[in-house]
């Protein structure tokens, strides 16, 4: 990028934003299109091929010969397809066209993508359908058009299709709850999210000499490195000059692409950082937040770093989540989880903030398998990241006023006037009124509710989509019972459905340490759910209670839930069985040779030493030692193998699973215990790969 990078000037030069649309679309089709966009509504086919042929004027101009439908099929990444603009005129010449029709619908082979059983192999057809509520933009010659992915026979094949139909039920849930309340105004609710995202840099050098590194994303091996962030000096400390180079340039790329980069520092463990953006409508923050783990991987190469995305890259320290910061806006710009300052603003917000605390402890279940994955389940519980769990963090303000509305008593807000808690009288609490709790996995931060489980490599778009859909189950039932209800008596009704619920659900509710084993004590006693593993959570994906939730709303099918189902569990046993081969090869073609190298020459030194009439004990200590753990690890690694073969012999996709989590993962880690002690006695020069050191310490 240029040295003096004007923010103001590129900012969304490579998008075909609002303001390109301005300037290159007729008035009339501007407003169709602009009206399309605010209100989630289908594009009028009148209007596609003007949209379309200034879309490719636009990015022929910024250098583009191609156009891709850019989607995200189930595999957890994007996908892209690229055709050119260029149409044979007969004559041995070409013009660049690009109709309406591409631009609205495409056709890539849907043959090979996951589908957990909704297509055969055969079956090759999916199409993506133009997504205009998140804008195309230019990367790399081609011409990117966000879309949604589906079957020939019309089932979701991706994760954006859930998420918009997700929006769309929020949004009507929400508009009724509004209305009640005297707002006739607002056309749309969006509900917003902000998505920071950790990671880790490492030199890429060392990065290559790490099979599990490359095959993984994580070190499958490693002893703990003499320092580690135990002085706590990492977090927010001085940026080291090459990774700020890298800082800058993943900015710049992202600012040109109108994304909203707006905070950058060092988290918590060595080589480990943070980038986090402002909030955008829930499907615009998951394009921007793909595109973002794209180019933070593209861009740390062009530094001759490498950037993981692995939940848990390095054990003993710190892994990596992404908080998912999720509110509701109205389209005029009233962010609806605002605690506001009249009375009537209270009233509103608390039966939003009411329906979200029933809708988290019914559909805990939904929220804990939206964030489960291979890579997350080492850090969920793990001192570090939020309990396996599901509890809302309220703080003492905001606590004490659900206490005293669910008691009927009144309430005291320091250095406030006393209110008489009923609807007509509801506090003013002011914002941000409490410490933060990084323990909690659901977190009110003020205006927003903080979803910290989400792991860092993890897509948003399905969290979001529960979020979405368990809240409008919850104003939908609110709005059920109070629509009927006659004006007189609105705010009687109204505060009985506050208190009812919160009495019913409020054993969610935990402002304290959730890392203690106290908690998991007092959770079981509350009948909180804890799913220690992914395999854990899965099986609820299609429990009746969740299959009638989505079915309710059309979010999902009944047979996209269950295609889901069937990919998270093979994708769960595709992913331990690629770590299970990989620690086995590593153990045996590369840290058995160095042990048993090492062995023999501490054998030949302790021989030598004996010959002239010393005794050799140092020698023969180490040499019994790495002798007796040379044969565990050898043994570990043929039974890990076999563990392998046993469960590479299931069939049913869910017994498969378990095996995988039950017994090939725990015979990793048997594995691997025995070889990170050999570490710590081996030379130095013997070890076969970079060892923690080298790898947090040396960017």
């Amino acid at each position: 990028m240029a040295e003096n990078f004007n923010v103001v000037e590129q900012f969304g030069i490579d998008v075909f934003n609002e303001e390109t649309m301005k300037q290159r679309l007729p008035k009339n089709v501007f407003k169709a299109l602009k009206k399309t966009i605010a209100e989630g509504k289908e594009l009028d086919s009148s209007i596609s091929d003007v949209v379309a042929s200034a879309m490719k004027d636009w990015a022929i101009e910024k250098g583009a010969t191609h156009y891709t439908h850019w989607f995200q099929p189930m595999t957890g990444i994007t996908a892209e397809k690229h055709d050119s603009f260029i149409s044979p005129m007969g004559d041995g010449t070409v013009i660049m066209e690009f109709s309406g029709k591409e631009l609205i619908k495409g056709e890539p082979d849907a043959s090979s993508f996951p589908s957990g059983g909704i297509r055969a192999t055969f079956e090759a057809r999916g199409y993506t359908a133009w997504d205009p509520t998140s804008y195309a933009f230019v990367k790399g010659g081609s011409l990117y058009i966000p879309t949604a992915f589906y079957s020939y026979s019309g089932e979701a094949l991706d994760k954006k299709t859930p998420l918009l139909r997700s929006m769309d039920v929020v949004s009507d849930a929400a508009l009724r709850i509004l209305k009640l309340f005297g707002n006739t105004t607002t056309k749309r609710v969006v509900a917003t999210v902000g998505a920071e995202q950790e990671y880790f840099l490492v030199n890429r050098e060392t990065y290559n000499k790490r099979k599990d590194l490359i095959f993984t994303g994580r070190t499958l091996f490693g002893a703990p490195a003499p320092k580690g962030q135990e002085l706590e000096d990492h977090y927010f400390g001085s940026i080291k000059e090459r990774v700020a180079a890298y800082m800058k340039d993943l900015d710049e790329h992202l600012w040109r692409l109108g994304i909203t980069s707006k905070t950058k520092h060092n988290e918590v463990a060595p080589s480990q950082h943070e980038n986090a953006p402002i909030f955008a409508p829930a499907n615009l923050a998951t394009d921007q937040n793909q595109l973002t783990m794209e180019l933070m991987k593209k861009i740390a190469l062009d530094h001759d770093l490498v950037c993981l995305l692995h939940e848990k890259p390095f054990a003993g320290i710190n892994g990596s989540g992404k908080h998912d910061n999720w509110s509701l806006s109205t389209d005029d710009g009233q962010n609806l989880l605002d605690p506001g300052r009249s009375p009537m603003q209270n009233a509103q917000f608390l039966t939003f903030l009411a329906a979200i605390i029933k809708a988290v402890d019914e559909y805990s279940d939904l929220l804990r398998l939206s964030v489960a994955s291979p890579g997350n389940d080492h850090r969920l519980g793990a001192n570090e990241a939020p309990p396996a769990i599901i509890s809302i963090f309220l703080g003492e303000e905001l606590q004490a006023v659900v206490d005293a509305l669910v008691e009927g008593k009144e309430y005291t807000s320091e250095g406030r006037q006393m209110f008489n808690v009923g609807v007509s009288s509801l506090p003013d609490f002011p914002k941000d009124s409490t410490d933060r709790n990084r323990t909690s996995p659901f977190a009110f931060t003020g205006n927003k509710f903080e979803f910290r489980m989400v792991g860092s490599n993890l897509n948003v778009a399905g969290p979001n989509t529960v979020l979405n859909t368990i809240v409008a189950n919850s104003l939908t039932e609110f709005a059920d019972t109070l629509e009927g209800v006659d004006e007189d008596k609105f705010n009687e009704a109204l505060h009985d459905l506050l208190v009812n619920t919160i009495k019913e659900h409020k054993r969610v509710i935990f402002n304290g340490n959730g890392y203690g084993d106290e908690w998991k004590e007092e959770a079981e006693k509350r009948g909180l759910l804890n799913l220690v593993s992914t395999v854990d959570a899965i099986p609820c994906f299609t429990a009746e209670k969740n299959v009638a939730l989505f079915k309710k709303f059309g979010v999902y099918s009944e047979v996209e839930m269950h295609a889901r189902q069937e990919i998270l569990l093979e994708n769960y046993s595709k992913v331990i069985n690629i770590e299970a081969l990989t620690a086995a090869d590593m153990a045996k073609t590369e840290i058995l040779p160095a042990v048993m190298k090492f062995g023999k020459d501490i054998s030949d030194i302790a021989a030598s030493k004996k010959a002239i009439g010393i005794e050799p004990t140092v020698e023969l200590s180490i040499a019994k030692k790495v002798n007796d753990l040379t044969a565990q690890l050898s043994e570990k690694a043929h039974t890990l193998s076999d563990a392998v073969v046993k469960a590479q012999g299931i069939s049913d996709a869910e017994a498969q699973a378990r095996c995988y989590h039950d017994e090939v993962f725990a015979d990793m880690q048997g594995l691997r215990a025995i070889a990170d002690e050999l570490e710590t006695i081996v030379g130095e020069d013997y070890w076969p790969y970079p060892t923690y050191d080298e790898l947090l310490f040396n960017v």
